[in-house]
């Protein structure tokens, strides 16, 4: 009778067959318990070194489970699996995904302050750039210590509360206009002038102080002062005159810019008509660009005289004669038109906008009084003339430099 028994040793039991062996894998409970302490919740840890997880983003860890790998089956039991012999803790998935925990980033660097000197300096331009467009070049002019006369279009000079009126407007350049008496060998003649240098140079007709010995400036505050000639043009009809002892403090006039001159923009006029110092009119440019012919000669200036004479000064316009004679030596120039009323005495003074600018010279007017007429029955009609100030400014450095006539 063939033995049916095993002994024991003759089939060796490996851990193949341990796990391959159906009812072990059934009854996992029924295993071997190893003698020492094990935590019920947890499996021992493998016979061999776990496999190294993987790092897949930054701040997550993978760590591949037994089915993924190794000799085992799907379920990670085979003889290699990492839970040989004992349930995975995960039966869900094979693959256990740890959160790691982030590691701070390292703080972003604070921006850098801009220096204060440089927004200090773009606001100082912001300033004066907002400053120059707002209308205040003359204070800045005053600031920086310039003491010419600004030349800004957007300067304004009057007051806000006064801005745009006829008294704004009087209140603020009135002390910038000056009468100015010649006294010569023909006679005395009066006329008017615009200060526009804090040392005392003062713009004025040729005609009005040419052939003069004497010249006396009478300021809008009462006072008088002696002047002397620095250069003349009679071919713009202009000349320039300076204080001698100039009082401190001034009131430089702003000089605007002619260009910007319409027909139809309210104007000013300031000046000393037979000797009323600082009378003001009002009116509107009428015109632009006229070819007004004014005479050069000496003797023909000294026809406007204060309490005598024609009080009237000559000029040309299409041809004809107004108000006398101009004689043989003429000049031509472009003048604004205005129905501001001139008088004799008005000649060297101020058309301003209503912004306080000068924008030009009166230098000429027409009366309807003929030349045996006597000054008391002349006046203005509503034409009277006036040098650009644009002209004016190009020619002030010929003038300081003694003029065109020196």
């Amino acid at each position: 009778m063939t033995e049916s028994f095993r002994r024991s040793g003759e089939y060796p039991q490996g851990d193949d067959h341990q796990a391959t062996d159906p009812m072990r894998a059934a009854y996992p409970q029924q295993q071997p318990v190893s003698s020492s302490p094990v935590n019920p919740e947890w499996p021992p840890p493998p016979a061999y070194a776990p496999v190294a997880p993987v790092a897949i983003d930054p701040g997550t860890t993978v760590w591949p489970g037994a089915g993924q790998g190794g000799d085992g089956g799907a379920g990670g039991h085979g003889a290699g699996g990492a839970y040989a012999g004992y349930p995975e803790p995960d039966a869900v998935s094979s693959t256990a995904v740890l959160q790691a925990q982030p590691v701070p980033a390292a703080p972003a660097p604070a921006p850098k302050k801009r220096a204060k000197g440089t927004i200090a300096l773009l606001a100082a331009v912001a300033i004066v750039a907002a400053a120059i467009g707002g209308g205040t070049a003359y204070g800045i002019q005053e600031l920086t210590g310039k003491d010419t006369a600004s030349s800004s279009t957007s300067t304004t000079v009057v007051a806000a509360a006064k801005k745009g009126t006829v008294a704004g407007v009087a209140q603020a350049v009135s002390p910038s206009i000056v009468e100015v008496s010649a006294t010569s060998n023909a006679g005395s003649s009066t006329g008017s002038g615009v200060i526009i240098s804090s040392s005392g140079e003062i713009i004025t007709n040729n005609h009005v102080i040419s052939g003069a010995s004497e010249i006396k400036v009478q300021l809008s505050s009462g006072k008088s002062y002696t002047a002397k000639v620095v250069g003349t043009d009679s071919k713009k009809d202009l000349a320039l005159i300076k204080l001698e002892n100039a009082p401190s403090g001034l009131k430089v006039a702003t000089l605007g810019n002619s260009d910007g001159v319409q027909v139809g923009d309210d104007v000013v006029a300031i000046g000393s008509p037979e000797g009323l110092t600082g009378t003001v009119t009002s009116g509107i440019v009428s015109a632009l660009n006229r070819d007004v012919t004014v005479s050069t000669d000496e003797s023909q200036g000294q026809q406007q005289q204060q309490g005598g004479g024609s009080g009237q000064w000559p000029f040309s316009f299409g041809g004809q004669q107004f108000n006398g004679d101009t004689g043989s030596s003429t000049t031509t120039y472009k003048a604004i038109q205005t129905d501001a009323s001139l008088n004799p005495g008005n000649s060297g003074g101020a058309l301003i906008d209503m912004n306080g600018n000068i924008v030009g010279i009166n230098s000429a007017m027409y009366s309807a009084a003929n030349s045996s007429s006597s000054s008391s029955s002349a006046g203005s009609v509503g034409l009277g003339f006036a040098i650009p100030i644009n002209t004016v400014k190009s020619d002030l450095a010929s003038l300081r430099a003694g003029g065109s006539d020196s």
